[in-house]
C-alpha cells in the first residue's frame, strides 16, 4: 500500500462541500483521513472515493 499524501496537520479543502471551509488533518489511517473542518467539525473521509484538495498557503 502507497503511503498517503496526507499528513496530520496539513489544511485542506472539500471539493464538493465549500460550505465545510478549511479544514486540518487530525490523523490518517491508510485510505482514511481524520479532517477537523472549521464549520463541519471533526469528520472521517475515506480517500477511495473523495479527493480532498491540499490548500497551499506558501
Amino acid at each position: 500500500m502507497a503511503d498517503s499524501v496526507f499528513e496530520p496537520g496539513q489544511i485542506v479543502r472539500h471539493p464538493t462541500r465549500p460550505d465545510w471551509g478549511l479544514g486540518q488533518v487530525q490523523s490518517v489511517d491508510g485510505d482514511r483521513v481524520t479532517v477537523n473542518f472549521e464549520h463541519a467539525g471533526k469528520l472521517l473521509i475515506n480517500t477511495l472515493h473523495t479527493t480532498l484538495d491540499i490548500v497551499d498557503h506558501d
